[in-house]
């Protein structure tokens, strides 16, 4: 198997499709070549393909598509383009075609505020079958699953918008072989669960409830495969098929990439107390004001000095998953409601002896802490107050 990362930083001017000076070309083969062009993404499809997507004009399924955009319209902070701010799905298509001077028709596009400088690309191979995956993504403004609060309200008027919030997951992905039209949709399920699967490995937390995201609000694709007939076309692109596994690994890595870029997010980052916590809660402010309740005033203080040395303390952040863990399994019914307090209790005993280097006396941080029905954070504070001043007593 032949796996291909493109490290897609480069600086370019904006400019339009049609000034070639300022194209870039970032991967090329046989079937297609991907050029970005400042806010651009153009992906040229070489020979006539069958198209899935959910482009505003020409989505669904096509054969007419010869150009894959993907355009920055804003930046991540959410300020618009006023150009395009009030431009229906359809309106903003149709900009963006006359701006590259190509026929909307013939070009599936995507919007989003990530930065196209920050393009994660994997190219996946095996046995002369090649899966193209190319992806922007940004988290940090609407990272969602499918039943939490919705950003937008479709009327009969157009769309209102009931947050400001910004963030998208655009992915295209790419085969050099044909796919039946059904393949095409089983294709589409597994991108989309392979998506998912990058956001759990960073523990990527909804903005809107206590789950974990599963994406963001305004996610898009677009899937391309060749149209031959004369070759007998693929059927089967579940996860258990080799072709499943191939765009796992194209979508996942180009995904895990994109946020690595754009939002600083790898691994490493999330190994932070308050990553694991945060959609249940706990945040910068709330650490601080229950740490300087708990605590003597010389140990707040030592505290404030050095917040890292609790916050990103790997046993600590060990800890706090497994509080998170607890968690999920109280609101998702596996444990009752009446073991809560007293299995958080636990969890918070070991993180206090986690902190305090003294395993030893995990009973007795046990008996100082004090469970509380209402309060699902109370145990983790008591936990880390006592563990840290019994981490400087000596």
């Amino acid at each position: 198997m032949k796996i291909v990362q493109t490290a897609a930083i480069l600086t370019l001017s904006a400019s339009l499709w049609a000034q070639a000076p300022s194209r870039t070309t970032l991967f090329e083969t046989p079937t297609f070549v991907a050029t970005r062009a400042g806010r651009y993404l153009i992906v040229e499809l070489k020979k006539p393909h069958l198209v899935l997507s959910t482009s505003g004009r020409a989505g669904g399924q096509a054969t007419g598509i010869r150009y894959l955009v993907n355009h920055q319209s804003s930046e991540a902070n959410g300020e618009m383009d006023e150009k395009t701010a009030k431009m229906s799905r359809s309106e903003y298509h149709d900009y963006v075609a006359r701006l590259l001077n190509l026929n909307p028709m013939e070009m599936a596009m995507m919007g989003t505020a990530a930065n196209m400088n920050n393009l994660g690309h994997r190219h996946v191979e095996v046995n002369g079958v090649s899966v193209d995956a190319f992806v922007t993504a940004g988290v940090e403004g609407n990272a969602a699953r499918p039943d939490d609060p919705a950003d937008w309200l479709e009327t009969e008027n157009g769309y209102v918008n009931v947050s400001a919030n910004k963030g998208t997951i655009n992915t295209i992905l790419i085969f050099n072989k044909a796919l039946t039209n059904g393949a095409q949709a089983r294709a589409a399920i597994t991108m989309v669960e392979a998506k998912t699967a990058a956001l759990t490995e960073l523990a990527i937390p909804s903005l809107y409830s206590t789950h974990l995201a599963t994406g963001s609000g305004t996610d898009q694709f677009i899937i391309a495969s060749p149209s031959d007939p004369a070759a007998k076309p693929l059927e089967w692109p579940a996860s258990s098929s080799k072709l499943g596994q191939m765009i796992g690994q194209a979508v996942t890595g180009a995904t895990l990439d994109a946020l690595r870029w754009q939002n600083s997010l790898e691994p490493s980052a999330t190994r932070d107390l308050i990553h694991a916590l945060k959609r249940f809660g706990l945040s910068d402010e709330k650490l601080r004001t229950g740490l300087k309740e708990l605590l003597p005033q010389a140990s707040f203080a030592s505290f404030s000095k050095s917040p890292w040395a609790i916050t990103h303390d790997p046993g600590i952040s060990a800890g706090a998953y497994a509080y998170a863990a607890v968690l999920d399994r109280l609101q998702y019914g596996t444990l009752p409601q009446e073991l809560g307090a007293e299995s958080l209790r636990n969890q918070a005993a070991v993180i206090a002896a986690t902190l305090a280097g003294q395993p030893g006396k995990l009973s007795d941080f046990w008996a100082k802490i004090r469970p509380s029905a209402n309060d699902r954070l109370s145990p983790l504070l008591q936990g880390l107050a006592l563990g840290w001043q019994a981490r400087w007593a000596e």
